[in-house]
């Protein structure tokens, strides 16, 4: 009776000791019978796999990462063909649930996660309206040119630069809005990272203690001192 609960609590220590995964990204692909899932992310500016799966009947996937800090991943699906396709989330430590589809992998799929992934979708909400505008614009200038409308090219061609200054100052001022969320100084390298300094600056002043420390805050610091280095010489 001795030995059996000995080797209990030996098997509990080791249970206990394992390091669990930072990250866990598990779900379901409908109608995916075979094809592989990476799951991948930037390293020194690479983009890299972290972890794979094959799939050979069963659609369901687990997929698993180190994770320092709120990060950008990519789910990505090979179909044995030379199609690819990829899902870009916004990771924490925890559970990150994704469910799609296999006909349409990157438009079906429902992720539920991170906070800051819900941040990040109210921000893509948004954006993809003024893409839709800007998709409408594109074919109202192409129609105007056929019939040789100078009046209302010009017309288009103001409310196309009016509308790239619209999306900079919606995506600063989410930002600040936003300044507790890694998703913050993630907008402001990948969407206005050619901005004026002044508004980065503004984005990088206002983010918190917490966000400033994360890797996306890290490396605006670092990219808005580059920028004034180079400025200086």
């Amino acid at each position: 009776m001795k030995k059996i609960t000995f080797l209990l609590i030996i098997s509990l220590i080791a249970a206990c000791s394992e390091k669990q995964p930072d990250l866990i990204v598990r779900g379901h692909i409908k109608d995916l019978k075979k094809g592989t899932i990476y799951l991948k992310k930037v390293k020194d500016t690479v983009l890299a796999t972290v972890d794979s799966i094959v799939i050979n009947g069963d659609s369901h996937f687990e997929l698993y990462s180190d994770l320092d800090s709120p990060e950008i991943f990519f789910l990505y699906l090979n179909k044995n063909s030379s199609e690819e396709d990829r899902i870009t989330f916004f990771a924490d430590k925890g559970i990150t649930e994704i469910n799609t589809s296999l006909k349409n992998f990157v438009y079906d799929a429902k992720i539920n996660g991170s906070a800051q992934q819900k941040t990040l979708e109210k921000y893509l909400t948004i954006m993809d309206k003024m893409k839709d505008r800007d998709l409408d614009l594109i074919k109202e200038h192409f129609e105007a040119q056929k019939s040789n409308d100078t009046a209302k090219i010009k017309a288009i061609e103001k409310e196309s630069n009016n509308s790239l200054k619209r999306k900079y100052l919606y995506t600063v001022n989410f930002a600040l809005n936003n300044r507790d969320s890694e998703v913050a100084p993630y907008l402001a390298l990948t969407e206005v990272y050619n901005a004026r300094i002044t508004f980065l600056d503004t984005i990088n002043n206002s983010l918190s203690p917490k966000v400033k420390k994360s890797k996306y805050g890290k490396e605006l610091q670092s990219f808005i001192d580059n920028i004034k280095e180079n400025q200086q010489n």
